[in-house]
Order: C-alpha cells, then sequence, then structure tokens
C-alpha cells in the first residue's frame, strides 16, 4: 500500500500508485495497458483518446494516474471542479497535446508523453451548436476606483484634481464616465497607474462548460499527448459526435466484487490496527454495491468509533426494497406533499427508481376512477421530467420529477389521509424480468452454440436459427409427432452439446421432465451388419453399383 501523509482520507491515502495494484477490473486494466503501450511508436496511435467509462468509485480516475505512473508519463489533470470550458481545455489540455518537448526521448524502452486526464466528462452540459463565451469585460472603472479609494475626495486629491488646468474635481462616484476616453485627467500620472492597473486587473473567472465537448472531439482527433477520458455513462458523448463511437479506445470498468472489496478493507484494517464491531465489515461491502471508495469513505468514518453497536449504527442499512416500499406507501396512503429534498434525504435512490412502484401501487390505492386518473396524469408529467432529464441530461429536472411523482401523486389520490390497506406491491415488471433472467441467459446460450457450430453471428444465430430449433423440439415433446422428431432432436442435442437446462428450455418443460432425461439418454450402439458375400466392385462401376443397391433399384 502506498505511504501517504496519515491526515488524508482512507480513499486518497490508500489509491493504488501501480495498475496491478488497483482492485477489481483486471480486463479492463489490461486493455488500459495495451493502448498505452502503443504510443511508444514514434507516430501517435490510430485511437489517441481512451473513454474509460463506468459507475463511480469503480477505480476509473486512480487507474488514468496509475498508468502515468506506470509509463514514466507526467500527469494533466481537469476535473470537474475546474472550469472546463472551450478557453480552458484549449489553453491546458491543448497546449500540452502539441508541445514537442514533452515528448522526450525513450527512458527503459519506453517513450515520455504528458497523459491528459480529462475526469467526469459527462458532467458537461455544453451541446452541439454551442460554443465559447467571449472573455468577460474587467470590472467597471468606477467601481475599481471606488474599491481602492473608498471616498471621492480621496480620488480627488490622490490624482490633483482642480490643481492642474481643466481637470475638474468629481463631486460624486456618479460623475465618473463609465471608461476614460480623451479626458484630461486620464493624462495625470496618478490617474494613468491607477488606469493600467485597471485594465490588467483579473477579469471574472468563467466557470461556464460551454464549448467544453466540442474542445473534446477536436481534441481527440489531434493531441499528440495520450488522453484518458472518464465518464459513467459514455452514451453522451457518444450521442454528441461519432468521433467518441468509432475515434476512441472504449473501456468499460464494472463494480468491484464484494471478495475483491472485503479483502481490500480487511487489508486496510489489519494496517491501520483498527478495531472493527463483528459484521461491521460485511455491513459495509453490502452498503457499498460495488464502489469501493464509498466502502473507503465508510470504513474512515468507523475507524475511530469504538467497537459495538455505535459503529454499525453509523453505517445504518441500504435496504432499498424495504425503504422504497415504506415510502410508496407513505405517498400513495396519504395527502401529504414530499419536498425533494425530503426524498433525497431519506431515500437512497434515484427518481427512476421510485417511479415504477408509484405506477405499480397508485390504482390500488385510488378510492375512484376520477381520482386514478388525476393521478397518472400527474405519473405522467413526472414521467415526462425524468425522459428529458435523461435525454438532455438536465438533472435539475429531477427535483420536479420528484415532486410531482410524490406529493402531486398523493394530493390527486387522496383529498384527505386514508389508512393504508396491504403493503406496497413489488413493481410487477421488475419481477418478470428478474424471473426471465434465467431463460435469458439459457436462450443465450443455445444460440451461442448454434453460432459457433454454423459460423453465424450471435444475432443471427438468435433471430434465424434458434427458432427453428426450438419447433423441432416442441415437435419432440408432442404425442403425435414426438416419435418422427425425437430422434432428430437426440442428434442435434447430442451435436451441439445441450445440457439438461438447454434441452429443457428448448422443450418449454422443467429440467426434472422425463422428456429431458429422454432425450440426453445414450443410444444403443448399432448392431454390426453381416458379412456379405459378394466381392466389392471397385472403381467408379462399383461405387455407382453400390449407390444403385442403397436406392432399393
Amino acid at each position: 500500500m502506498p505511504a501517504r501523509a496519515r491526515g488524508l482520507p482512507y480513499a486518497e491515502r490508500f489509491r493504488p500508485l501501480r495498475l496491478d495494484d488497483l482492485v477489481g477490473n483486471g480486463r479492463a486494466r489490461s486493455e488500459l495497458r495495451s493502448w498505452a503501450l502503443r504510443w511508444n511508436d514514434a507516430a501517435p496511435p490510430a485511437r489517441r483518446a481512451a473513454v474509460l467509462s463506468g459507475p463511480p468509485g469503480v477505480g476509473k480516475t486512480s487507474a488514468a494516474l496509475a498508468l502515468a505512473a506506470d509509463m514514466g508519463w507526467t500527469a494533466v489533470e481537469m476535473n470537474a471542479s475546474d472550469a472546463r470550458n472551450e478557453s480552458a481545455i484549449d489553453l491546458v489540455a491543448g497546449r500540452a497535446s502539441i508541445t514537442h518537448t514533452l515528448a522526450g526521448e525513450f527512458t527503459e524502452g519506453r517513450r515520455s508523453h504528458a497523459l491528459i486526464l480529462l475526469d467526469e466528462a459527462d458532467c458537461l452540459t455544453g451541446r452541439l451548436t454551442e460554443s465559447a463565451r467571449a472573455a468577460p469585460p474587467p470590472a467597471p472603472l468606477r467601481e475599481f476606483l471606488q474599491a481602492r479609494y473608498r471616498a471621492i475626495e480621496a480620488l480627488n486629491a490622490a490624482w490633483g484634481l482642480g490643481t492642474v488646468p481643466k481637470t475638474k474635481p468629481f463631486a460624486a462616484w456618479d460623475d465618473l464616465p463609465r471608461s476614460p476616453g480623451r479626458a484630461a485627467w486620464s493624462r495625470l500620472p496618478a490617474a494613468m497607474a491607477d488606469l493600467a492597473d485597471w485594465k490588467s486587473a483579473d477579469r471574472p473567472r468563467d466557470l461556464s462548460d460551454r464549448g467544453g465537448l466540442g474542445a473534446i472531439a477536436r481534441l481527440v482527433r489531434t493531441t499528440r499527448q495520450p488522453l484518458v477520458i472518464t465518464v459513467n455513462d459514455d452514451r453522451t458523448l457518444t450521442r454528441y459526435s461519432p468521433v467518441f463511437r468509432t475515434g476512441v479506445e472504449r473501456i468499460r470498468f464494472y463494480p468491484v466484487r464484494d471478495a475483491e472489496i472485503r479483502g481490500r478493507l480487511d487489508g486496510i484494517a489489519r494496517s491501520e490496527g483498527l478495531r472493527l464491531q463483528e459484521g461491521a465489515l460485511d455491513a459495509i461491502v453490502r452498503r457499498a454495491r460495488g464502489d469501493l471508495r464509498a466502502a473507503l469513505n465508510d470504513l474512515d468514518a468507523i475507524g475511530p468509533l469504538p467497537p459495538g453497536p455505535t459503529q454499525l449504527s453509523v453505517l445504518g442499512t441500504r435496504d432499498l426494497t424495504s425503504d422504497l416500499a415504506r415510502l410508496t406507501e407513505e405517498v400513495v396512503g396519504s395527502a401529504r406533499f414530499y419536498r425533494a429534498g425530503e426524498i433525497r434525504d431519506r431515500l437512497d435512490a434515484t427518481p427512476d427508481d421510485l417511479l415504477p412502484w408509484i405506477e405499480e401501487n397508485l390504482p390500488r390505492f385510488a378510492p375512484d376512477a376520477a381520482h386514478r386518473d388525476a393521478a397518472f396524469r400527474t405519473l405522467a408529467v413526472a414521467e415526462m421530467m425524468l425522459a428529458r432529464a435523461r435525454r438532455w441530461r438536465v438533472f435539475a429536472l429531477w427535483s420536479y420529477a420528484s415532486e410531482l411523482q410524490t406529493g402531486g401523486v398523493s394530493l390527486a389520490l387522496h383529498d384527505a389521509p386514508v389508512p393504508v390497506g396491504a403493503g406496497a406491491a413489488f413493481p410487477q415488471f421488475l419481477g418478470d424480468m428478474g424471473r426471465s433472467r434465467a431463460n435469458r441467459a439459457l436462450r443465450d446460450s443455445v444460440a451461442g452454440k448454434i453460432a459457433q457450430r454454423l459460423h453465424l453471428s450471435l444475432r443471427k444465430s438468435r433471430a434465424g436459427e434458434l427458432p427453428f430449433l426450438e419447433a423441432i423440439f416442441r415437435q419432440a415433446r408432442g404425442a403425435k409427432t414426438g416419435g418422427e422428431a425425437r430422434p432428430l432432436a437426440r442428434a442435434l442435442a447430442r451435436e451441439l452439446r445441450l445440457s439438461a437446462e438447454e434441452v429443457a428450455f428448448l422443450l418449454a418443460v422443467e429440467t426434472e421432465a422425463p422428456s429431458v432425461a429422454e432425450l440426453l439418454a445414450e443410444e444403443p450402439e448399432p448392431a454390426a451388419p453381416a458379412a456379405r458375400d459378394e466381392r466389392p466392385a471397385a472403381g467408379r462401376r462399383g461405387a455407382q453399383r453400390s449407390l444403385a443397391e442403397f436406392g432399393g433399384r
């Protein structure tokens, strides 16, 4: 583990310094290293940028920084807290990408480079038609001088107004013009010094991100230094420009497995000598849900506490299903207007997660058809807000959607609080998707074996060949047609090496059904044919005679 200042949070203190020290995502790390090695050539590779996508806390930024350390590169980082508009990106990343001095000679078999890291690029809200704003103007001259001299009399005295011909003193700050123009006082030495300071004063910083995506797209095409872009969802970039679909190395990071998070936390706890309550690490792992950074923050939070119930109470629970059910019951069972801030405080989920619960349970708690219609109309507006937020990445609409689907629905359903009957039901379509997940996995498994045997793509196998195979197996199951189709189904099962679960899927029966065992049973070896007295004919005529005999002629 890297040795860093003990005052830093665990997420920074134990950030890996090498790619091999990263927890999880071995395939992504291998793809990132392979992409980096292509920069050892004299010319930049065809794909000059790598887009690392995945949920928060899985190691995207750490992987980029660790890659720079492994390759001996300098890291130039721009994160979400920086101004990332067109001007800022062109100034920092653009200058680094075209500077030849950054690409030095080979060192230990590797060419020196500057790794440009643009972190959380999907947070940019600039659209295709937007360009960078013009440089903001300096502060008005009147405000600048008023801040420096406070009183108008002090300004008149400092400039010597009234003592020099044609320099009448100002009676009030409102008499000061917006610009000096060609006034006589503008040629006074003291005034000229103040005017020079005013023109060179720092201008207001442009913190917008207008034109940022366009600048990144140009940078992907022209950079002479390796460029790494991290995003939670790469659809923001791929929708913006085709260069992010075909001109970059797209590397996917996945949530870290629970066992890997547990191992990492256990090692840190041992090295730090932490005394933890039994079950605390398991609670942290369950709470993290694949987010290693969140797990480290939780461990950092309970580390100073004495072992006992206090540590577990700090962690709390993240039983999302029970939280959603309880909140749904309160929403549809009472006429109370929930505010979006309260929703975020009570529920560790997005409005998209809550919407199916409201939609499923709304009809069960509506007193009559009129109230049900009004509630569904309100919920439809909330869904429209969520769709716009997803499409345009304007997540400020979440607050409107949260209020509409909670408080708006509750007020539309009830004129007064009513008792809650049965508990909130789990959304039916989510349950159907969960139950069909196993069938989809079996379908893809059978289609994959067909594709491998027939040298087809998985899509063509699933669309064209799998329905034909299902029809054969359905006939083999039938009482009338089974005798004719069963030998063919048995031969296909043996040819494709289908498992019992896959055969049961094709037959649309349970795995323990007798028809499954019958198709998978080994056929007895056929008896050897009796020897013939006739001497086989040689040559082509003999072959023709044999075929004629086989045809019954």
